[in-house]
């Protein structure tokens, strides 16, 4: 029998079971295995991928929606990945449309490498804001921070939620809720018994990722990574929206140090919804 061409391969929806093979895809691309997040995007959003007649996959990526489940608000698309022995054939180009005209009308968004960039571009996301990935271990000094910080509980629930769709511009329930799970850590700031603030460290490699980071302000930022850096041996990685360079000069001085930028793109929409001055860092790129 002959191969089929790659064109003719379908795409099929991924489930939690296809965990191995997209952190197979991941490393055969030089990526870490990420299964700890792959798990998470798998559950949390909707998985597409081809099959590779050989084994394994050709090409895989997810999208995470948010707001009403018939009507979604926004999509973020993450991990977008071809196999090596596929690449540069118009694989991700196809998949990538199959993901587009799935989601409808519903407004993108994406974090592109300078790598990706071209081709998110060639199928009309634009441009709307950048991130700063660093990484490092966090070095304490400097005057201690006046903000109130502690673990949350399941009582501060409703108040995240709150909080978060305030600042998120629409309702994130479904990932917010499994943060407990996925995270190492998670943590509030608040002051007079109000939360002004939370952000999440969950394991990734040798690091603990800071994502995602809601908080009033700069300082009340500042006070929730000293915290969670405070219960981790580990180094500390984040991807900061540029805008706030008060806070990733403060976390460069901290010893953490640049490692890439990527572009944050939207499709359908100028701009991403919600409070960009408070929302410092997501939970990870690859959901937005």
């Amino acid at each position: 029998m002959p191969t089929p061409s790659l064109a003719a391969l379908p795409i099929r929806r991924l489930t939690p079971r296809d965990l191995t093979a997209c952190a197979d895809l991941s490393e055969d691309r030089g990526w870490p295995r990420e299964e700890h997040k792959w798990g998470f995007l798998l559950t949390a959003g909707k998985g597409y991928g081809i099959d590779d007649p050989d084994g394994g996959l050709v090409s895989a990526c997810v999208v995470t929606a948010y707001g009403p489940q018939n009507r979604p608000d926004l999509g973020a698309i993450g991990m977008v990945l071809v196999a090596e022995r596929h690449a540069r054939r118009g694989v991700g180009r196809r998949l990538m449309r199959h993901v587009i005209s799935a989601m409808g009308t519903t407004p993108l968004t994406l974090h592109a490498t300078p790598n990706g960039q071209p081709l998110y571009e060639e199928l009309g996301f634009k441009t709307t804001g950048r991130a700063e990935m660093v990484r490092g271990h966090f070095t304490t000094g400097g005057s201690g921070s006046r903000v109130t910080t502690r673990a949350a509980t399941a009582e501060d629930l409703t108040a995240i939620l709150r909080l978060d769709e305030e600042v998120f511009g629409t309702d994130r329930t479904h990932i917010i809720t499994r943060l407990p799970a996925f995270t190492d850590q998670l943590r509030v700031a608040e002051e007079n018994g109000r939360i002004i603030g939370y952000a999440g460290a969950w394991p990734n490699m040798d690091t603990q990722v800071v994502g995602p980071l809601i908080a009033r302000d700069t300082e009340t930022a500042k006070a929730l990574i000293a915290s969670l850096a405070a219960h981790t041996d580990r180094p500390l990685r984040t991807d900061i929206d540029v805008r706030h360079d008060e806070l990733l000069t403060w976390v460069k001085e901290h010893g953490l140090t640049s490692v890439a930028f990527n572009s944050v793109m939207t499709h359908g929409i100028t701009e991403l919804p919600g409070d960009w001055t408070r929302r410092f860092a997501p939970l990870t790129v690859a959901a937005g």
